[in-house]
């Protein structure tokens, strides 16, 4: 096709976002699971937030990080749950050009951030398990709080050259996004021209993101097993490898389906659009919800200060 056919636009006024190609019939129905995981991530992370900030014995490195975590999932979810929903119950599905930066701004730094969470709170659990006496030397206040924000730090530089990479190319023939919401990926494909700086940095971050963190998180891991395997009793070891099974099983929910969106968009994996979309979005919606049940659930202080507050409300 020649240029002269092309109509180039430098920044759209708006782009279009689809939602679920092929299950738009079904976009009501889907929105129900949805919203209800909404509504569990927003109760449930400001129960949490709520829990540390009133209860002193609370005040700890691990619950200043899990606080971190809550923040982060808030924000997560609130930058793409309303542009779904919107989009499912009424067909908005016009999303401005700036908007649509902005949101895959935040939502590829807060997903930084997340990911540089969980490796402060592997190293929290390192330190608590491998030096216990030396923990509350090694992680004070003023530690943690320079960890906080070089996490902070780290998601917002690097997510920053996602939207002026994106405002970079010229557009052309259509502004219709097949998505739910703005993802790099998705709008810098709609460009007219060569976006492989877009690819090469998106894959820089994923490997800084997923590749360097889980590294450590597993160096972590391994020396805290290691650790544990030389207790005296089984009792102690199952006990101690207790403390570190709330932050396993938030780990596996966030890079799982994190790894495998990101490789299916960046690889074009042979799988049917609409089931790609729903599993992408799983990274957005499920760690945010799960996130603070399993902290509730498996965390015995958190548990026991939420049932005080159930038991005192029923009074």
């Amino acid at each position: 096709m020649s240029d002269s056919n092309k109509t180039y636009f430098t920044n759209p006024s708006t782009f279009i976002l689809l939602g679920i190609p092929g299950l738009e019939e079904a976009h009501v129905w889907i929105s129900i699971p949805f919203c209800a995981m909404y509504i569990i991530t927003i109760l449930g992370n400001l129960i949490i937030l709520f829990i540390v900030k009133t209860e002193p014995s609370l005040h700890e490195p691990m619950y200043y990080f899990l606080c971190m975590l809550a923040v982060t999932d808030l924000v997560l979810s609130t930058s793409t749950l309303p542009t779904i929903l919107r989009n499912f119950w009424f067909n908005f599905r016009e999303i401005n050009f700036n908007a649509c930066l902005t949101q895959l701004y935040f939502i590829h730094s807060f997903s930084v951030i997340e990911s540089g969470i969980f490796v402060a709170m592997a190293f929290d659990r390192y330190v608590a398990i491998c030096d216990p006496l030396r923990h509350s030397t090694i992680l004070n206040n003023s530690v943690v709080a320079k960890i906080g924000l070089a996490v902070v730090l780290r998601g917002a530089i690097f997510a920053l050259p996602y939207p002026f990479l994106a405002r970079h190319w010229p557009y052309c023939r259509t502004n219709v996004i097949p998505y739910t919401h703005c993802e790099h990926m998705d709008v810098v494909k709609l460009a007219c021209a060569d976006i492989r700086a877009s690819s090469y940095y998106g894959l820089f971050v994923l490997i800084c993101r997923i590749g360097l963190d889980v590294l450590f998180i597993s160096v972590s891991y391994i020396q805290i097993l290691k650790a544990i395997f030389r207790l005296p009793t089984k009792d102690a070891r199952l006990k101690t490898f207790g403390t570190c099974t709330s932050h396993l099983c938030v780990i596996l929910a966030f890079y799982i389906p994190t790894l495998f969106a990101s490789l299916t968009t960046r690889f074009g994996l042979n799988i049917p659009l609409h089931i790609y979309i729903l599993f992408a979005n799983i990274y957005l919606l499920v760690p945010p919800m799960l996130n603070p049940i399993i902290y509730g659930v498996r965390t015995k202080q958190i548990r026991a200060r939420l049932l005080r507050l159930v038991t005192l409300k029923g009074t």
